[in-house]
């Protein structure tokens, strides 16, 4: 019997094997064995990582906008998160129509629609120089500050999904049972709430950053050529350069890197139980 259950088992989760190996094994082979083939044997490609200092550039470009990134849609979503879980239904089902509408445009069109709003002649400037504030427009496309502007917008949804539902599941009456033994507010949520949702901090984190680390569209347009992070580069190895050694071996180090940071996660939480697996 026991036998039996075990060959249905792998019976069912065999197509999903089979197209895991097709589609995506042997393509990331693939990229491993150019990586360290082109333009010739070895692992020089690999050495440039150590030796070019406009590698070095670069990924301290990509891991600086990624990690302040993070650090932004993290604590903006946690606020937005912590407002849906104590407003009213009504509230909240139009909060949640409105984070899943970002999943319904395009990166392209909120990519040239923050174009339009950051730039010299944008909305944003023209308001702040109406108002008197500046005396000047703001240079706010074509940099980091861009940037990471558009890269917060397109995000904070990421952040928002997990943080919601670790709050969700956080019982109601710890937070006033404080309360009525005398924790001032703050107390109460920095030693209550802010614990009971570090799951879903961590998640967002982790999600957040991951996604960062290889978003391409966005940086390319708000950036403007001026602000080049890895997935951009290897666009320019592949595309322009053809130097495929080079852009199969940044691919690779995104994988590695990815890696990494869910490796070092790893070693101070769970994440099974981050991610919400029993």
């Amino acid at each position: 019997m026991l036998t039996s259950q075990r060959n249905t088992y792998w019976l069912l989760i065999a197509p999903a094997v089979l197209l895991m190996l097709v589609f995506y094994i042997y393509p990331l082979v693939q990229v491993l064995w150019i990586s360290v083939t082109e333009p010739y044997p070895g692992l020089q490609n690999y050495e440039a990582l150590v030796t070019r200092p406009l590698l070095h550039r670069i990924w301290l470009t990509t891991l600086r906008i990624c990690a302040i990134t993070t650090i932004i849609t993290v604590v903006l979503g946690y606020l937005v998160a912590y407002a849906m879980a104590h407003v009213k239904e009504t509230q909240r089902t139009w909060m949640m129509f409105c984070i899943l509408l970002t999943f319904w445009l395009s990166v392209l069109i909120r990519a040239f629609a923050w174009v339009m709003l950051l730039r010299n002649e944008g909305l944003i400037n023209q308001g702040l120089l109406a108002m008197g504030l500046i005396s000047e427009p703001l240079q706010m496309v074509r940099n980091e500050l861009g940037v990471i502007i558009g890269m917060v917008h397109f995000m904070l949804p990421l952040a928002v999904l997990p943080l919601y539902a670790n709050m969700t599941g956080i019982d109601g009456r710890y937070v006033p049972a404080a309360r009525g033994l005398g924790a001032s507010p703050w107390f109460a949520f920095r030693h209550i709430y802010l614990p009971l949702s570090k799951p879903g901090l961590i998640a967002a984190t982790i999600l957040v950053f991951v996604f960062s680390l290889g978003f391409f569209i966005t940086p390319a347009i708000l950036g403007g050529g001026k602000v080049v992070m890895i997935s951009e580069y290897i666009r320019v190895s592949f595309e322009e350069t053809l130097r495929w050694g080079q852009a199969t071996m940044l691919a690779s180090s995104l994988l590695f890197a990815v890696l990494l940071t869910l490796a070092l996660v790893a070693r101070f939480v769970d994440l099974k139980k981050v991610f919400g697996a029993r």
